[in-house]
């Protein structure tokens, strides 16, 4: 007979409270998206979502946010960014911000990635980052993330808004409204927590 632990499973994120349970997994995308699979194109492997169209007309692919599939919340998102902040790390002056490099002529793998994703040249998502009329939010703090870029002249990007108050909302619940809001569309998801344990909420949130 299998005897079952009472200890919780041990990852790379811990919790301050022993109340907080365990987080959920979502669902698999096709749950949700029964025409839909998601594809990655090129050697950085950028998402989209192909969807299966009826009439004999080809697939459609589209922008996808939705991120990678099965991952525990207490290990996080795979590092996708790592080893390309760890190959420019020997050249580097300490400004790690994609302007910085774009204004150094510099087409790094995160503007090769955005690029992919909207469909146009590294070249030209480079020349708007170095100009100031265009963002590529990538932290190195944050290697998880997947690059994309905000711009006048960029595919229009949703934010979410989620956070936990003094008197309601967990870790648990903050990660399954982050899993949520990317799962059915959003870009960006700005936390403003007023509750207990904001920092280890954020780096829930940041994490995953």
């Amino acid at each position: 007979m299998t005897e079952h632990s009472s200890e919780r499973p041990k990852g790379r994120l811990a919790v301050a409270s022993p109340e907080t349970k365990q987080v959920a997994i979502l669902p698999p995308l096709r749950e949700h998206f029964p025409s839909s699979e998601r594809v990655y194109e090129g050697e950085l492997r950028v998402p989209f979502r192909r969807i299966e169209l009826g009439g004999g007309e080809p697939p459609l692919q589209v922008y996808d946010t939705t991120g990678p599939e099965g991952c525990d919340p207490r290990q996080g998102l795979p590092k996708l960014r790592q080893p390309w902040i760890d190959q420019r790390a020997p050249q580097s002056d300490g400004n790690h911000s994609q302007m910085h490099y774009a204004r150094r002529g510099l087409i790094t793998e995160e503007m090769r990635f955005c690029a992919l994703r909207e469909q146009v040249s590294p070249e030209f998502v480079r020349d708007e980052v170095a100009r100031g009329r265009a963002i590529i939010p990538a932290n190195v703090r944050h290697p998880e993330t997947e690059p994309m870029i905000i711009g006048r002249n960029f595919l229009v990007k949703i934010n979410a808004n989620i956070g936990n108050s003094a008197v309601s909302s967990s870790i648990e619940e903050e990660v399954e409204k982050l899993q949520w809001a990317i799962r059915w569309g959003a870009d960006t998801v700005t936390d403003l927590s007023t509750g207990k344990h904001i920092h280890e909420t954020r780096e829930w949130i940041i994490r995953n």
